[in-house]
């Protein structure tokens, strides 16, 4: 199995350097750090006393990934999870917050597992994913998948200006979609007329 740091590196190739897109509610975006998430963590890496869009700038690779790997994968405790879950799940999280850990938790409670979904992983969510994980070991990490997968196209129809990171501008999959699917066994994977009918409402 991979490590907590060659994850986090997949990650960093995913998310690409800086970006600043209107459309993006996370705002200046850096290796995937948002401004948002330097602002909490006080990051003023120019030293001009406040955390401006030039410090998202100023974020390297390796302090990124230092920050993933504190904030997004220690701290909401995807370490207790069943391993086989580790690069899905810290993939997500640093894509979508605690949203990752909700959609866990509802996954669970479909699979019949009596668990409170409230976005936070504590002992009753780890126990749940380790049984999830013994009663389908051949299934979870593809169920979560395409949960995410789904995830992403309800976020997309409640919110066109989304849209673009779902779909591409020649009605492919988008970003989004071809993302949760490298975490998809093949075999599930949406085919281009499968996608074009889930998206066609958008026109």
């Amino acid at each position: 199995m991979q490590s907590v740091h060659q994850i986090a590196s997949e990650i960093l190739d995913r998310e690409g350097g800086f970006v600043n897109d209107p459309d993006d509610p996370g705002g200046a975006t850096n290796f995937g750090v948002t401004i948002h998430t330097m602002r909490r963590l006080g990051l003023d890496l120019t030293g001009d006393g406040e955390v401006s869009v030039e410090d998202v700038r100023a974020l390297n690779r390796d302090q990124a990934r230092d920050i993933f790997v504190e904030h997004y994968f220690e701290r909401p405790s995807i370490d207790m999870l069943p391993e086989a879950l580790h690069a899905t799940v810290f993939d997500m999280y640093v894509n979508a917050g605690s949203n990752a850990v909700t959609l866990l938790q509802r996954l669970l409670r479909d699979m019949g597992l009596d668990i409170v979904v409230d976005g936070v992983i504590g002992p009753q969510t780890i126990r749940a994913a380790f049984a999830a994980e013994r009663d389908a070991p051949e299934h979870l990490v593809d169920a979560y998948g395409i949960a995410r997968r789904n995830y992403y196209y309800r976020l997309a129809d409640h919110r066109p200006a989304s849209r673009k990171y779902a779909r591409r501008r020649d009605g492919g999959k988008g970003g989004w979609i071809t993302r949760a699917e490298e975490f998809i066994s093949p075999r599930y994977h949406l085919s281009a007329a499968e996608h074009r009918a889930r998206v066609a409402a958008w026109d």
